[in-house]
């Protein structure tokens, strides 16, 4: 079969064009492969479950831990503050809500929790949570949602119950129960990273935990999984506990072994 010279003619054009467009898509695409880095997120791994977290929701996971810490208060307690905080506000620090809800634990100006301000501390929030929680009869051996409910007194209070599960998980790994089983990764972002920030990690640390001495591993793996948690937030790259440290690296899996770390001290740099 033959084809006439303006057909060849066509046919070369179109195969020029074709690859000019494939290698134009492809630098394209080389350029925007930063767009492509993944986000910011945290992985919680513990004999209970899985659970994929923000930073955020990391942070207020640890520092709901810390208070419980510092008011000597049992795990149980620990549980029921992280499944209302879930059913509240999906363990966000919101500044909005029902009426005049806001925090947290959406808790309200109007009914005597604190100043809009104070509610907006996770901290004070958390304080504020289980002093009501302590003075509910029995609340330990009480269905998650009655305990849960005695305190909040929302309209569906029912609700509490089904993040059991995702609570016990939580509680799992930020009380420090089940060393290693936190891993969290940021973007190091572009050009020369800050210094990591850890003596100002230290001191909000104190704020929700108090004294910061390491008395047992459990308190211990409490603080770096606190610090991991906040490692974006105070430039941290690497933290390290036992024997073990964490990196933000996205080629690492989880803590290694290795480091100058003991159980005496969480090293943050």
């Amino acid at each position: 079969m033959r084809f006439s010279r303006g057909v060849i003619t066509i046919a070369i054009i179109v195969i020029v064009l074709a690859v000019a467009i494939s290698v134009g898509l492809y630098h394209l695409l080389k350029r925007a492969t930063p767009l492509a880095v993944p986000e910011a997120h945290c992985t919680v791994r513990s004999p209970e479950g899985e659970l994929y977290l923000y930073p955020e929701q990391a942070q207020i996971s640890a520092t709901i831990a810390a208070v419980a810490a510092r008011r000597r208060l049992p795990e149980r307690a620990v549980v029921i503050a992280y499944a209302t905080a879930l059913q509240e506000s999906k363990l966000y620090n919101l500044d909005y809500g029902d009426r005049d809800s806001v925090g947290v634990f959406q808790q309200r100006e109007s009914q005597g929790w604190g100043k809009r301000k104070q509610l907006m501390d996770p901290v004070y929030a958390t304080n504020k949570f289980f002093a009501a929680l302590v003075k509910v009869k029995g609340y330990r051996k009480l269905p998650l949602a009655d305990a849960a409910q005695a305190v909040q007194r929302s309209a569906g209070g029912y609700a509490y119950a089904q993040h059991e599960q995702d609570a016990k998980i939580l509680a799992a790994t930020f009380t420090g129960r089940v060393p290693q089983s936190l891993h969290c990764w940021y973007p190091p972002g572009k050009g020369s990273p800050p210094p990591p920030q850890a003596e100002q990690a230290r001191k909000q640390l104190a704020k929700a935990l108090g004294s910061m001495a390491i008395t047992t591993k459990r308190r211990g793996w409490l603080i770096a999984s606190w610090s991991v948690a906040h490692a974006e937030k105070y430039a941290l790259s690497h933290v390290g506990y036992g024997g073990a440290i964490w990196s933000n690296n996205m080629e690492l899996e989880g803590w290694q072994t290795g480091g100058k770390s003991t159980d005496r001290r969480v090293e943050l740099s």
